[in-house]
């Protein structure tokens, strides 16, 4: 029950952190283009992660052996590179809400690869994290789903369905290995399918980011990335994926809030009851 609890903890606090990646990115895509904002963010990632392991003398060659977790990594990297180009073309909060709807899809998914059993009362949270989901970010506002384009709209729920594979077949390999271990070899996987899409970007001189891009650029590596991911794979050793993936709609308020203070999107009573219905919802299964 300890075990379960903490883990119910790191999965929320994951989910806060990767709320705050929607609004960042779409302020950053403002600064560089997609191709060159996710091949930075990934690759500094790698180098920090690759040099933690070092020192804390956690880097194991060994699993660099495990196809699964360089297929997990490509897979990955080729889901932040469409959701990059993706929200070029579509808002931040809409994003949020084709990404979340991977709750769906890892439900079932859970269900076909790991066996897992669904009871009403899970089943039911995961019906009211998608439509708080829905609530939040659409206002039930018809002009609201109009905003962005097919492409882009397209993309960001691929990304999600991408996204769906990944997590469940994280907790096939987070329940029999350590966490951190995994990160390094992961994450150099998920660079490189983007390295190849730098030769399409319209520029590759580092030297015209300005100041503010390499903030935004740092933050999304080490918090929108290298740490909320180790906690989720904390959390995940202890919680299902269905569990784990309707915890994480609690990033869907907090980038919902950030995109309502940062770029003016709107914040209704709409959303305040989406708010309360992925609350309800997180409740539901965190108890089951």
């Amino acid at each position: 029950m300890k075990d379960r609890k903490s883990s119910l903890f790191l999965t929320v606090l994951a989910g806060v952190l990767w709320g705050t990646s929607f609004p960042m990115i779409k302020i950053g895509l403002e600064f560089v283009n997609p191709y060159m904002f996710v091949f930075l963010r990934m690759s500094l990632a790698s180098v920090l992660v690759l040099l933690i392991s070092s020192v804390t003398s956690n880097l194991s060659f060994s699993l660099a052996k495990e196809r699964l977790l360089w297929y997990l990594g490509l897979l990955n990297g080729f889901a932040y590179l469409i959701q990059y180009i993706g929200m070029s073309y579509t808002t931040a909060s809409k994003s949020s809400l084709l990404v979340n709807l991977s709750a769906m899809w890892v439900a079932a998914l859970s269900w076909l690869l790991l066996k897992e059993r669904f009871s009403k009362r899970k089943l039911l949270g995961i019906i009211l994290g998608l439509v708080g989901v829905f609530f939040i970010t659409t206002n039930l506002s018809s002009l609201e789903l109009a905003r962005g384009t097919l492409l882009g709209d397209g993309l960001v729920f691929l990304s999600g369905i991408l996204w769906s594979f990944f997590i469940v077949y994280n907790k096939k390999i987070v329940d029999t290995h350590n966490a951190f271990q995994l990160m390094p070899w992961i994450f150099l996987a998920t660079t490189l399918p983007l390295t190849p899409f730098l030769l399409i970007s319209d520029n590759l001189s580092l030297q015209g980011l300005s100041y503010e891009t390499w903030i935004i650029i740092a933050y999304t590596t080490v918090f929108c990335w290298l740490i909320p991911y180790y906690l989720w794979l904390k959390g995940l050793k202890h919680i299902s994926p269905a569990v784990s993936t309707v915890i994480l709609l609690t990033e869907v308020i907090v980038a919902i809030t950030m995109s309502f203070f940062f770029l003016g999107e709107t914040f209704t009573i709409i959303s305040v009851m989406g708010a309360s219905f992925i609350f309800s919802a997180i409740i539901l299964v965190s108890i089951s």
